[in-house]
Parts: structure tokens; C-alpha cells; sequence
């Protein structure tokens, strides 16, 4: 399950994929058949998640990381290059961002 929390010193990292509504499922089939398949058996893979906006236009993915590192060579393997090229190619733009969590609130 993720975790976010203030004193985690992993990498985070936070993907969005501009979709069309008749192209969402289909990228999200392909990301979830990655996380399944690759990126959550990679060294330091800690946990991760898809979210769809109602519109189905945005897709973001959350993942948390070891190190930077991990994420880093998760994205040069083999597989991964291909099943990035193929993702791309569904989307008008995505772009994974590396951030640190600053602070967080509970209710």
C-alpha cells in the first residue's frame, strides 16, 4: 500500500499522460500490465498507483521508489524502453517528474 509521509527519504515519482477518452483504457491497460509485469518487480520498487480524471483526458501514476537510482534503471531496461515507446504512442504527452514530499496532513 503507498505510504506518503513527511520522512520518507525514497524517491517519488509522479507521472500525467494527456489521453483522449477513447485511448484511457487502453493506456491504462498498458501501464497497469507494466506495473504488474515489470516495474513492480524491479530492485527498489516500493509501491505504486494509476488514477483516471472523470474526463478521462488526464491519467497520473504515483510510484515510490528505494532510491533514484532503482527508478532510473527501471527506465533503461529493455523492456521498459519498448513498453514506453508503445505508451507514448497512445498519448498526446506524458512526462514522469522525480519529486520529494515536503510535508503532509491527516484528518
Amino acid at each position: 500500500m503507498t505510504r506518503i509521509a513527511k520522512e520518507f527519504d525514497g524517491q517519488t515519482v509522479i507521472c500525467t499522460f494527456e489521453v483522449t477518452p477513447g485511448s484511457a483504457h487502453d493506456v491504462i491497460d498498458a501501464l497497469s500490465d507494466a506495473y504488474q509485469h515489470v516495474i513492480s518487480r524491479q530492485p527498489g520498487y516500493i509501491s505504486g498507483a494509476i488514477h483516471l480524471n472523470d474526463a478521462q483526458t488526464r491519467i497520473a501514476t504515483y510510484s515510490q521508489w528505494r532510491d533514484r537510482r532503482d527508478y532510473q534503471a527501471m527506465l533503461r531496461s529493455p523492456e521498459m524502453r519498448e513498453r514506453n515507446r508503445a505508451i507514448a504512442a497512445m498519448c498526446r504527452h506524458f512526462e514522469p517528474v522525480m519529486y520529494e514530499v515536503i510535508d503532509t496532513w491527516q484528518a
